[in-house]
């Protein structure tokens, strides 16, 4: 059925394009932050075959200081149920991606959004424009409302007045950032007493683990539930090209296996899928571990008993295998398994390929994956906020971000100047603190079998580790990658599993 479009259009006042966002000088020359612009309008469709009238709101949200003055202002594409019963406190998602330096565009317009952009299942290149946009009844507003958060760098999301982007380029400022648009947003919506969700991609989830802590110790903000796509807490697990790094080695090794079997280089077939993917997963724990802790002290039976055994899994030869002195790390595996035929495979989603210009090359030097869809990703959001949200600004949107962002990202969780040892990144710690502080929280974990950034095993190890509780944690898997939602049947089990987890969490 068609949707029924009202543009509302609210623009407070047109704002210049530049890293200053809102700002302009006043007569006594002081700084002058005006007023956030908004673009609403109004909808009608269906989502989960029930009929919801909506309010989309493509606009600004400013983060103040202590003294009140605007330090930044977050851009959000925010979908709200209109004609709510009385008394009714409908739960809200807070939704962001990756990166860091990702605007909301991939959730927004291939999974989430109430309009998706529609690229081929079967991991083919997704072609030339134009790109087909069509509605998403699958999405869950029928049961949340929905907002699309773009961190300051990303999208029209901007620093505001005395400060500057890298005040909120790091691991702890962003997050900080984030917390505080959230209390922000849930104040000026009149929300707080709703249920609330955070639904995180890649880096994402390392922020909703922060975000979540932040709120539920700093600001006693109870959230209801976590949704993780793609989970990357402990850098650890994925980070495969440090080659001292064993336990990239091992967490590996089921997304390479899955990758294998997928294109057709595992010989003998194994009987399923899933039964492949078990024992892949015992034979990192049970044999390959043992067998790279004991180093060259390991004996000649047991080299050659792992050796065969890991060339099966990962469909590389024994002598690549032998070379490698059984280290097989993620990063050349895609370059590695079909070199043969002049291909390498993709790293956000390994059921993608693509043809390199050189072929002698240890590693990709591409992404087969990112090459294949994000053109259309970004021409279907563009083409979207104008025609379907209104959105007419001549600010220019960050995506990619801000180029300065990555070269002024911090890491370090520590003051400069103090003494620290550098290592993995890690926001499992925050994310055990909130499940302490709320016993009723639970975390819904996304996984693609093909994801060779995130692998699905190290969600399971970083998961069952770091004083996380076991049963607060769901495991939901598919077949698909980094961006599972790119398969069809995947996007559609992803959708309904993300439905029931809210159900269940708002349950009374």
């Amino acid at each position: 059925m068609q949707e029924k479009n009202v543009f509302i259009f609210i623009l407070t006042i047109m704002l210049t394009p530049n890293l200053q966002g809102a700002d302009e000088t006043a007569p006594d020359g002081a700084s002058l932050i005006l007023e956030p612009t908004r673009f609403i309008s109004e909808h009608s469709s269906r989502f989960n075959g029930q009929r919801v009238d909506y309010t989309a709101t493509a606009g600004e949200t400013y983060i103040r200081d202590l003294e009140g003055e605007p330090k930044a202002t977050l851009f959000t594409f925010a979908y709200t149920k209109n004609n709510l019963a009385e008394n009714e406190l409908r739960p809200v998602t807070f939704i962001w991606n990756g990166g860091p330096g990702s605007a909301s565009t991939w959730l927004h317009m291939g999974s989430y959004g109430p309009k998706r952009v529609v690229v081929p299942s079967d991991a083919q290149h997704a072609g030339l424009p134009p790109y087909p946009i069509e509605e998403a009844p699958e999405t869950i507003l029928d049961v949340t409302d929905l907002v699309f958060i773009d961190p300051v760098g990303t999208g029209f999301s901007r620093a505001l007045g005395d400060y500057e982007g890298k005040d909120f380029w790091g691991l702890d400022e962003d997050a900080q950032s984030m917390a505080n648009f959230i209390t922000t947003w849930i104040t000026e919506n009149g929300r707080w007493n709703s249920p609330k969700f955070l639904l995180g991609e890649s880096f994402g989830t390392t922020r909703a683990a922060a975000v979540a802590r932040i709120l539920e110790e700093d600001l006693s903000v109870s959230l209801n539930g976590i949704v993780f796509i793609s989970q990357a807490l402990d850098y650890q697990g994925s980070t495969p090209y440090v080659r001292d790094n064993l336990i990239s080695f091992i967490t590996y090794v089921p997304t390479m296996a899955a990758t294998a079997l997928y294109h057709g280089r595992v010989e003998p077939a194994p009987e399923s899928q899933a039964v492949f993917l078990q024992q892949a997963r015992e034979f990192a724990i049970n044999e390959y571990l043992p067998a790279l802790f004991r180093g060259n002290t390991i004996d000649r039976e047991e080299y050659l008993a792992v050796r065969n055994r890991l060339s099966y899994f990962t469909g590389l030869s024994t002598d690549y295998v032998d070379r490698a002195n059984l280290r097989v790390q993620g990063n050349r595996f895609t370059k590695e398994l079909l070199r043969d035929e002049g291909t390498t495979v993709g790293r956000l989603d390994s059921r993608y390929t693509e043809d390199e210009i050189d072929d002698l090359a240890a590693q990709a030097s591409r992404d087969a994956a990112s090459d294949a869809i994000s053109g259309a990703y970004k021409a279907s959001l563009m083409s979207y906020m104008r025609t379907d949200l209104g959105v007419n600004w001549s600010r220019q949107y960050l995506s990619p971000a801000d180029p300065d962002l990555n070269r002024n990202w911090r890491w370090r969780r520590v003051p400069d100047g103090s003494s620290w040892e550098p290592a993995y990144v890690n926001t499992a710690h925050d994310l055990a603190t909130a499940l302490r502080i709320n016993p009723a929280l639970k975390v819904m974990v996304a996984s693609g079998y093909f994801d060779m950034v995130t692998p699905f095993f190290d969600a399971e190890y970083t998961l069952n580790r770091h004083g996380i509780l076991a049963n607060q944690m769901q495991y939901t898997y598919y077949q698909g990658g980094h961006m599972m939602y790119v398969n069809e049947p995947s996007r559609l089990e992803l959708l309904a599993d993300t439905r029931r987890f809210i159900e269940t969490q708002t349950a009374n």
